[in-house]
């Protein structure tokens, strides 16, 4: 299994929904709540040219936010990044 962590805020619809497709799966994740962590949020945009969260990253490469980790399940992707 994979290394998953999953980069919040506190009142994300999106967060919510990565959060639930990752628990459907079963695969455990790491939540990192950066509502109030400016140092963390500017380095996620310099990891990942995007300021919106969630920001996943699978054994510590980013892969997106929501739309792009169900894009990848869609797609059966998600689940060979987590093989």
């Amino acid at each position: 299994m994979q290394s998953v962590v999953i980069y919040t805020t506190k009142v994300c619809p999106y967060c919510v929904r990565a959060k639930a497709l990752f628990k459907k799966k079963g695969v455990p994740y790491r939540e990192i709540d950066v509502s109030n962590d400016d140092e963390t949020r500017t380095w996620l945009v310099q990891a990942t040219g995007q300021r919106t969260v969630p920001q996943i990253f699978i054994n510590d490469k980013p892969v997106g936010g929501f739309d792009d980790v169900a894009t990848l399940d869609r797609k059966g992707e998600l689940d060979r990044l987590l093989a």
